[in-house]
């Protein structure tokens, strides 16, 4: 980690990477933009992933005086990881043929068919603990009109996966157990929040006295104002759903290989641990004897103790973590291995044909309705995953390491 801390700098910026070299020039704009915002709370902080974001780096994090910024959080709010272990043997899985195929090919194939991705969505509505509580409690939201058809549309989106570097992965660990890795957030629903309160943001800043210039796009909601205490409203909705929606994608991947296990083995199996937790979003936290509100956008909490899950690329290595509670970094880590080349610099860069050919070479096997647009997740559009988890040895302490077996794209 290094810090800058120049002439025209209202606080430090502290940063996990070798030297300044390693960040790309938009990223540090945007960092010192942040810095100096004067409700900032000790420094900013950049993890080892970072890159170039909306209004704010991904992979950045900042604690701000009753202050939040929806930009800061960003659009797919409540977007995160969650994982389970099985005592499966990977490779007591190589030599199953089912009906269509081998195991693996099967139970990717399978998923594909009975999870939606992409802009894909159930045509019927589904089971959701956390959007009927808010139907209980409508008086928290109706006064933002815009945004209550939202509710009802999530009934039809919770449990799936969305498009992007969202992903459901089949993973071998060092040992040769295999687990099963989901990436994903609250859908449309967090796209609708962060707009819709960033324009109000925008449309206050007068009343709130703001002379953040409107380009940077880090307008902001005094936390007290009833603007900032509707934001924060709407995004714990968008926390609990995108947490809803993980979980139920991983119960129903687990039916899918239940029954697949059951009909095509005679393995005698149990599940494992399982963690499920966000890296876009804001809470209300104590640091350094102060009450802020922490913003992490593509940053994942890792308090000491705390077990975490920080994804690769698709065909490199994850991690299972545990948290070292870091104060310099307000207890976060990266949120994965961050991308090194934007979504149209890698299809430029890479084709749809090297990027197969290079997921064949190493054994991985993707299951994806379009493959036209697969070179913008190339395992080599993002940056070094063993890198990023050697500059963060001090926010984390590595669990398991995993590889992609197989891969389920929107």
């Amino acid at each position: 980690m290094f810090e800058i801390f120049e002439k025209g700098m209202r606080y430090p910026i502290k940063i996990w990477l070798e030297n300044k070299a390693n960040l790309e020039d938009g990223c540090l704009e945007q960092a010192v933009r942040l810095s100096n915002l004067p409700f900032v709370h000790k420094w900013i902080s950049l993890m080892p992933d970072t890159h170039v974001g909306m209004g704010m780096p991904i992979g950045g994090v900042v604690a701000l005086d009753n202050v939040v910024i929806p930009n800061a959080v960003g659009v797919d709010i409540g977007c995160g990881m969650i994982w389970q272990s099985t005592d499966v043997k990977v490779s007591d899985t190589k030599e199953i043929m089912t009906d269509r195929g081998d195991f693996i090919h099967t139970l990717v194939n399978s998923i594909l068919r009975d999870i939606p991705v992409g802009f894909n969505r159930h045509k019927t509505k589904q089971p959701c603990l956390t959007l009927d509580k808010a139907d209980k409690e409508m008086h928290k939201y109706e006064r933002d009109l815009v945004l209550v058809p939202e509710i009802e549309a999530g009934y039809m989106q919770v449990g799936t996966l969305g498009g992007g570097n969202h992903f459901i992965e089949i993973q071998e660990d060092d040992e040769g157990y295999l687990s099963f890795m989901i990436h994903s957030g609250s859908r449309h629903f967090g796209n609708q929040i962060c707009n819709y309160f960033h324009d109000k943001a925008r449309q206050n800043a007068k009343k709130w006295g703001s002379n953040v210039p409107d380009e940077w796009r880090l307008a902001y909601l005094p936390a007290d104002s009833f603007e900032g205490q509707q934001y924060i409203n709407w995004m714990n909705l968008a926390l609990d759903f995108a947490y809803e929606n993980r979980a139920a994608m991983l119960k129903k991947v687990r039916s899918i290989f239940d029954a697949m296990i059951e009909k095509y083995t005679d393995i005698k199996f149990e599940y494992g641990e399982e963690i499920n937790c966000h890296h876009n979003y804001a809470s209300l936290e104590t640091h350094y004897n102060k009450k802020v509100w922490v913003h992490r956008k593509g940053a994942t909490r890792a308090n000491k103790g705390e077990k975490l899950v920080i994804p690769g690329a698709m065909g490199s290595f994850s991690y299972i973590c545990e948290g070292l509670g870091n104060p310099e970094s307000f207890n976060s880590s990266s949120h994965g291995a961050g991308r090194a080349y934007s979504r149209k610099g890698a299809m430029d860069a890479f084709s749809k044909d090297e990027v197969l050919d290079d997921l064949k070479s190493i054994g991985v096997i993707l299951a994806k309705h379009n493959k036209k647009d697969v070179a913008e997740e190339s395992r080599f559009a993002y940056k070094d995953i063993g890198k990023v988890m050697d500059n963060q040895k001090d926010l984390v302490k590595i669990i398991k390491r995993l590889k992609t077996v197989g891969v389920v794209k929107g």
